[in-house]
């Protein structure tokens, strides 16, 4: 394809403060490669995401644990310590230095997790469901290799605005850092899914039964980091009708429906959809249209990223017909730095090795070249 008829992702966009030069979004990416046991981001992250900055584009970077009690990923960064915002600040400069921009994105993994990355603590959940824990399906990273999660336990109410704390605490080590903005991970069957959908949400309180409820903790966490944040450098994702994390919820559509509506208060700087054809990083309905960026862009009222198995001729098109303003790529990230470049010339496309996501060295993760060298090499 020529780059002609790639026009749509190669024009100027805002997302609230945050002024981008093109559409090409690197979505967050976990891939394990923070220095333990302190789950700080060093310098080969710092190569990484130099290595895949452009002028004026933005990188959302991998989820980052708010606190240690939060973690459930070997490898995982955080925001939680003054040590870890040094290693951001390092990240963040060489973002900017090609004149890109980078937010980060907070995460708490919830039940989605085990003690042994939690500092002995049971991981904690909207309700407690054993099938999660009992089903050899769910598996998380550790040093001791992939294992099933430990048993979790539902939050009380008083102590949830510890919770909120923490992501607020979170939300100004990222402004310590240099960050262009922040994004609240809502998605994926982590701790604010768990309480958004109701094949996890059992509660009878104030953060369970109706959609309004179980929207409660999602709104309060928005709300706090806009008390940090001007809202418009905050951005939010959600994964409507996901099923990652064993999630499932009732009616998908009147839930994030709602989410979508009540996050029009905020004036946010965008709202990141994942398309439920994927499932983690595995296209699970080839061909599927962008239903959820389609259903959403008719009530969020700002711009909208769309993610989920896209390639390059269908982010044209989802950006062409407004569905969305921006697209996030994921996996051809991974292997193409100059992602970005290679859609805009029509360039071939490197691919990627799935053995290496989530391995702990510099083989799968900085060793892609862009074009030119993989072109020299050759």
């Amino acid at each position: 394809m020529t780059t002609k008829n790639r026009l749509a992702l190669f024009t100027p966009v805002e997302f609230g403060a945050i002024k981008l030069k093109h559409r090409v979004v690197m979505a967050p990416l976990t891939r394990s490669r923070s220095i333990q046991p302190n789950s700080v981001p060093g310098d080969l992250m710092a190569e990484y995401y130099g290595q895949r900055a452009s002028d004026g584009g933005l990188i959302i970077a991998e989820a980052t644990n708010i606190s240690i009690t939060s973690r459930g990923w070997l490898g995982a960064p955080g925001l939680y310590s003054q040590e870890q915002v040094q290693g951001w600040r390092k990240i963040v400069s060489a973002v900017h230095a090609k004149g890109g921009k980078i937010v980060a994105q907070l995460w708490h993994t919830g039940r989605s997790s085990h003690v042994s990355l939690t500092g002995g603590e049971a991981p904690v959940s909207a309700s407690v469901n054993p099938s999660y824990w009992e089903n050899t399906d769910h598996l998380t990273s550790t040093t001791g290799g992939w294992v099933t999660p430990s048993p979790h336990r539902a939050l009380t109410i008083p102590e949830i605005p510890r919770i909120v704390e923490d992501y607020r605490k979170a939300a100004e080590h990222a402004k310590q850092a240099g960050f262009d903005g922040i994004e609240l991970h809502a998605a994926n069957g982590y701790l604010i899914d768990q309480f958004l959908q109701d094949n996890s949400n059992k509660r009878t309180d104030e953060y369970g039964g109706s959609i309004e409820n179980r929207s409660r903790l999602l709104l309060e966490i928005v709300e706090a980091l806009t008390s940090v944040w001007p809202s418009d450098r905050v951005g939010v994702r959600i994964g409507p009708g996901g099923t990652w994390n064993d999630m499932a919820d009732s009616n998908p559509e009147a839930l994030f429906g709602y989410v979508a509506e009540q996050l029009n208060r905020f004036g946010l700087a965008y709202l990141h959809i994942i398309e439920p054809r994927v499932k983690g990083n595995v296209v699970i309905h080839e061909g599927q249209a962008p239903i959820a960026a389609e259903s959403l862009g008719k009530i969020f009222k700002g711009p909208i990223i769309a993610a989920g198995g896209f390639e390059p001729d269908g982010a044209e098109e989802v950006v062409e017909k407004k569905i969305a303003a921006a697209v996030a790529f994921g996996r051809h990230f991974v292997s193409n730095p100059d992602l970005p470049r290679r859609i805009q010339e029509g360039l071939p496309l490197a691919e990627y090795d799935r053995d290496t996501f989530y391995s702990f060295d510099a083989r799968g993760y900085t060793d892609y070249p862009a074009y030119d060298t993989e072109l020299t090499a050759k």
